[in-house]
């Protein structure tokens, strides 16, 4: 029964985004096929073998110790404003990220991430037959976050067709940055964090293939990495601390805003319809989390916190799945999956003003295929939750 309804759930993403496609004739099968099956793969290791476990492990351990140094620097500053055993959550979840954000920076100073971010992306070309561009974008889209990645790219944003533009913001905002991946796992399990980096990359390319079709030629399949400003090494780890420490607070803000928000809507929706507008959307999405592999009498929840998601952010589902102690660990696993990704409307803002920022007219043709951006991301989070939950 769980293999039928997973089948079930990939026609579905698959119809969506045939529909969804602005050039059918051009979609290329073989790639989309190939990567298919090498996401069954690699969720089939990380879930379901010794080797994915203690790749995971290994993976999580490094997290929790760069956790346990981030602490040192945030008890020293706020030690005395928490409760003996007890951490709010911007102190223990948030501030670590100024340490992450650190290391990303002295190795992006050592040369290390662009070897790894360039090679890396070379490889994935040769499978999902795009772009070097596209393939090098997708990969530093998951160290260097949805905004940061397009300054490396910052020469070629302007001379990209739409089509391709498509592409690297779709990439952007299906993946995660890595200076986030540490906070994700004290929300929620780290091998569904993991699981999800892994699949939302080929997921990526696999949506993109069918929704965004095209052909790079050889003439236009170059890339061009903007080399990092010379610093000295204590003004480059200045610059990733204060960038670091910007994240941090613009996560807490949002929290605060989403948060009470939806508290607000949520409030006035029970007042006047007798039902929560979290329960509402549970609803309207509980057929996607049916099909994705959710147990029907668990879907409204999952659903609920699925749209959550989409509607606020990733942090604040994550949160919201906390509370929901009852849900079977089968259902908690897909949606885990499902959250870890920046697929959300607030995404779509920061996309546009990242590459507007770089090229005021690329932001502006960002923002006006914005909607449709959102669209393909979200099926990416939906495929790679149908994908992990037939080994879930």
């Amino acid at each position: 029964m769980k293999y039928a309804i997973a089948m079930l759930g990939l026609l579905v993403v698959f119809a969506l985004t045939y529909l969804g496609s602005n050039d059918r004739k051009n979609i290329r099968y073989r790639p989309i096929i190939l990567m298919i099956v090498l996401q069954a793969i690699l969720a089939f290791l990380l879930l379901n073998t010794g080797i994915g476990e203690f790749m995971i492990q290994g993976f999580a351990s490094v997290f929790d110790h760069l956790l346990s140094y981030a602490s040192e620097g945030v008890n020293f500053v706020f030690g005395g404003l928490a409760n003996e055993g007890q951490a709010p959550f911007f102190l223990s979840v948030l501030l670590p990220i100024i340490f992450i954000s650190a290391l990303i920076g002295i190795l992006q100073y050592a040369k290390v991430l662009p070897f790894v971010i360039k090679y890396i992306g070379l490889i994935l070309s040769k499978v999902n037959g795009m772009g070097k561009l596209e393939s090098y974008n997708a990969v530093a889209s998951a160290i260097l976050g949805q905004s940061e990645v397009f300054i490396s790219v910052k020469k070629q944003i302007g001379k990209l067709p739409k089509h391709r533009l498509y592409t690297l913001c779709a990439s952007a905002m299906s993946t995660v940055s890595m200076s986030i991946v540490g906070a994700y796992m004290t929300m929620i399990n780290p091998k569904y964090v993991v699981t999800a980096l892994v699949l939302n990359l080929f997921g990526g390319f696999i949506i993109a293939s069918i929704l965004n079709p095209y052909t790079v030629t050889k003439e236009e399949d170059i890339l061009e990495v903007r080399e990092e400003e010379k610093q000295s090494f204590f003004e480059m780890l200045g610059e990733y601390i204060m960038d670091g420490f910007k994240v941090a607070i613009t996560v807490a803000a949002m929290l605060i805003g989403f948060v009470a928000l939806i508290a607000l809507v949520n409030g006035i929706f029970s007042g006047i319809f007798g039902i929560s507008f979290q329960q509402l959307l549970g609803y309207v999405f509980a057929p996607f989390a049916f099909v994705m592999g959710v147990p029907w009498k668990e879907a409204v929840e999952a659903g609920s916190i699925m749209a959550t998601k989409m509607v606020s952010n990733e942090f604040v589902a994550m949160l919201d799945l906390g509370k929901h102690t009852a849900l079977s660990a089968h259902t908690v696993g897909i949606v885990s999956v499902f959250l870890v990704s920046f697929a959300n409307f607030s995404s779509i803002g920061i996309i546009a003003g990242a590459v507007k920022g770089l090229h005021e007219k690329q932001g502006n043709v960002v923002a006006r295929f914005g909607l449709k951006l959102l669209y393909g991301a979200t099926l990416v989070s939906v495929l790679s939750a149908t994908v992990a939950g037939l080994f879930i």
